[in-house]
């Protein structure tokens, strides 16, 4: 990055940068269970503990899509893979050093109690998601492998157009989300506004790898009202091409930068989102396992016992999950 009033007005938004390229941001979602113990979906979902999960990217100023829904800061993005970029080790040392800085002033809550905010120094959960696309981090496995040996599990989140990251990932990640945000290349280009005219191309490349890879894979559709929401037949030919442990569809939140771009009538009911969820369910075979309303988000999976049970807490030596 290395631009002086990028650093300023992303401190001003209370990132905590912790390398050139890299910063750290409290989630909302780790506030409220710290103050008032509610965790995020990915917590009913998946076991996330949201006082103990670390929000993350090495790539603050790298991305390949200027989203219009994205709540981030964008149009000073490097669009390839990073040139120059954040040593691995010390980039997950000063992560975790800024997390208990960030949350250091939680102590003295009241509303707070002692023993979580205790288990908050001591995070359990990387989402490397924050801002950005971080397989544009030439260091990812050896990132991910770090933070493996911590005990520590990790959530990438992907736009998926850089297959040829996906195909090298080694280690996996505990979790890898694949956004899908656009049904056909036109609805893909207009929302997304992609660096490469074979973006929707890449995306499809990456569904077909996602399909193989031996992890908990999930595919979210973030639905923007009068944009990408509806062609349910498409998403779901995109869906089978990955068959994903887990399809998340989620409605846009009216927030942050995408304030710039989109209205709040863009912002889709939970019904809606609901709606449209119950209908790839019919067209791919997936269940309807879960929604969670405060975040406008549903699960589909491909059954709801075993190992696919929504909840099922991560083991970073757990055997692999993939579908039956």
């Amino acid at each position: 990055m290395g631009d002086q009033d990028l650093s300023n007005e992303l401190a001003g938004q209370g990132y905590q940068l912790v390398g050139r390229h890299s910063a750290v941001k409290i989630c909302y979602w780790t506030r409220e269970s710290l103050t008032r113990g509610r965790d995020c979906y990915k917590g009913r979902f998946y076991g996330i503990e949201s006082h103990r999960c670390l929000q993350m990217s090495p790539s603050i100023d790298s991305c390949n899509l200027h989203c219009r829904f994205c709540w981030r800061n964008q149009g000073w993005e490097n669009d390839a893979v990073m040139p120059e970029y954040d040593d691995p080790e010390s980039l997950l040392d000063r992560s975790l050093d800024a997390q208990r800085r960030i949350l250091s002033g939680f102590k003295g809550d009241p509303e707070v109690e002692l023993g979580r905010w205790e288990e908050s120094q001591r995070p359990k959960h990387i989402a490397i998601s924050l801002t950005g696309e971080p397989t544009l981090y030439p260091k990812m496995n050896r990132f991910l492998e770090l933070c493996h040996e911590r005990g520590i599990t990790t959530f990438l989140v992907t736009n998926g157009t850089n297959p040829d990251a996906l195909r090298a990932l080694d280690p996996l990640p505990t979790q890898l989300y694949v956004s899908v945000t656009g049904p056909n290349p036109e609805v893909f280009r207009r929302l997304t506004l992609p660096a490469y005219e074979d973006a929707f191309d890449r995306l499809k490349e990456s569904l077909s790898i996602v399909r193989d890879l031996r992890t908990r894979r999930v595919v979210r559709h973030t639905l923007v009202k009068g944009w990408n929401l509806g062609w349910v037949d498409a998403y779901a030919e995109l869906d089978l091409l990955a068959r994903p442990d887990f399809i998340e569809p989620k409605g846009y939140v009216y927030m942050g930068k995408s304030r710039q771009r989109l209205g709040r009538d863009h912002v889709p009911s939970h019904e809606e989102v609901g709606s449209f969820a119950r209908r790839l369910a019919r067209r791919t075979g997936y269940l309807v396992l879960d929604d969670s309303p405060d975040s406008k988000v549903y699960l589909l999976g491909q059954r709801a016992s075993g190992r696919f049970l929504p909840g099922r807490m991560f083991e970073t030596n757990a055997p692999p999950m993939v579908p039956a």
